[in-house]
């Protein structure tokens, strides 16, 4: 039987097979035999396919569903009960040690910022050294924000909160590799990504994000926790606005 799925995948995003193997980086012989014999390729190539193709791996090959669920499981590393527990010298090494990717997508994120106070200066050293930096701030100006502070409790302060955030921001928003933006989402989550690790802090309502559990995911090839929150940041970085 051959894989329709990955067929239609390929034909939905105007690309060809050819496409998808330099991509890939397989010989195209290979992508007809996972199309035509419907071969399952190696872990990586599902991924790089799937996410070349903008699907999920499970949908192109369902029968590898059961590893997807065992390799998301273990991408968790560990649960904190509120964003307090997370050690600040876990906050520290992840930032120290991140060379490729430093992403963050908050309303306001300003206690990152008051404990770490070289942040913007280490982001901008980051950009420089070839990292990707890309932060999300809440608008503080966007009825998101205000609604926001009002369910936590806090009022206009969190706007205040998000307009502190992004002056601390200024002396790096201006180099080379450093994006800010603004949202004005729903935030269902507060994301901090740091190459392979990401920290999701979700938002209870009624409850200041500080207070809500932490979940730390460190990305495993085929897993698909991580790459889930990730989509959801490249989907608020794509509807954000330049600050």
């Amino acid at each position: 039987m051959a894989n329709e799925r990955l067929r239609a995948a390929i034909s939905a995003q105007g690309k060809t097979v050819q496409a998808v193997a330099e991509h890939v980086e397989v010989d195209p012989k290979s992508v007809e035999r996972w199309i035509t014999l419907d071969r399952t390729p190696h872990r990586r190539h599902r991924w790089v396919t799937a996410t070349f193709l903008g699907v999920d791996e499970v949908y192109l090959w369902p029968t590898v569903e059961k590893q997807v669920e065992t390799a998301s499981a273990s991408e968790l590393v560990t649960y904190y009960p509120h964003r307090g527990a997370v050690p600040a010298s876990l906050w520290s090494s992840l930032i120290d040690q991140a060379t490729n990717h430093v992403e963050i997508l908050v309303y306001a994120g300003l206690f990152l910022f008051d404990g770490h106070p070289d942040l913007p200066d280490q982001l901008a050293d980051k950009a420089r050294a070839g990292a990707q930096v890309r932060i999300l701030l809440g608008d503080p100006d966007s009825e998101m924000v205000r609604q926001r502070g009002v369910e936590e409790g806090i009022g206009d302060d969190l706007a205040a909160r998000a307009r502190i955030t992004r002056r601390y921001l200024e002396p790096a928003a201006d180099v080379p590799g450093v994006e800010v933006r603004l949202h004005d989402t729903i935030l269902y989550n507060s994301i901090y990504r740091f190459d392979d690790d990401i920290l999701v802090n979700p938002h209870v309502l009624g409850a200041p994000a500080g207070q809500n559990p932490v979940l730390h995911f460190r990305y495993l090839p085929g897993a698909r926790t991580f790459r889930h929150y990730m989509r959801s940041f490249d989907y608020a970085w794509e509807r954000g606005t330049a600050s």
